[in-house]
């Protein structure tokens, strides 16, 4: 089992940047594929990236596509999330997850959650 603490969040203006962190307790982070979901008030959760256990692979939402990076230290059991060119329609709760199965886009894939750190962007 793995226990997940999201960081980072904050009030940004359009175009600016944020950097979220995600650490995880246990031995075993390494083997867990790492994602990154958010809500937004009134829609449901969606799927933003995520990177395999090794950071050997990644994969992203179209609408973040280009201008957020996942990447994670095994070393520091720590998964990160590099947001730039921020936008109005990125505000929303994010989460991060883990599971001990491949890269997936659903959310009920994903059995351990972090609590929700909040993003805000202003225009």
């Amino acid at each position: 089992q793995v226990q997940l603490v999201a960081s980072g969040g904050g009030l940004v203006q359009a175009g600016g940047s944020l950097r979220l962190s995600c650490a995880a307790s246990g031995r075993t982070f390494s083997s867990y594929t790492m994602g990154w979901f958010r809500q937004a008030p009134g829609k449901e959760r969606e799927f933003v990236a995520a990177i395999s256990w090794s950071g050997g692979s990644t994969r992203y939402a179209d609408s973040v596509q280009g201008r957020f990076t996942i990447s994670r230290d095994n070393d520091k059991n720590t998964v990160f999330l590099q947001m730039n060119s921020l936008k109005p329609e990125d505000t929303a709760a994010y989460y991060c997850a883990a599971s001990q199965l491949g890269i997936s886009t659903m959310g009920r894939m994903y059995p351990y959650w972090g609590q929700g750190t909040q993003v805000t962007v202003s225009s």
